[in-house]
């Protein structure tokens, strides 16, 4: 089956970091091109950043995150990564991880997420 298992969210204040860490596994991870999504409450789920199997040169980013949040990952661990830094309040969310191509048509379950709460 497919799962994927986000860790690494907590509480900070604002302008702190966080590292949040998605172990993937049932797919073919090392050609997958993953994505980070946020979710807030009573706001729908949406793309934050994600990275091709071409790693770092194939990366993008919602405007809103542009320069403060970084993605990469571990092939070799079937791992994705999330480094949040200069963290605002509006960043509060619950963070998932998913493949892009099955999560736009709902292939794929999603995980339970990880909480960032940003206080001010």
């Amino acid at each position: 089956q497919v799962q994927f298992v986000e860790s690494g969210g907590g509480l900070v204040q604002a302008g702190g970091s966080l590292r949040l860490s998605c172990s993937a596994s049932g797919i073919p991870f090392s050609v997958a091109t993953m994505g980070w999504y946020r979710q807030a409450p009573g706001k729908e789920r949406e793309l934050v950043a994600h990275m091709s199997s071409a790693g770092s040169t194939s990366t993008n980013y919602v405007d809103s995150v542009k320069g403060r949040f970084t993605i990469s990952r571990d092939n070799a661990k079937n791992t994705m990564y999330l480094q949040m830094n200069s963290l605002v309040p509006e960043d509060t969310a619950v963070y998932y991880c998913n493949r892009l191509g099955p999560a736009r048509r709902g292939m794929y379950s999603w995980g339970k997420g990880a909480l960032v709460t940003v206080s001010s």
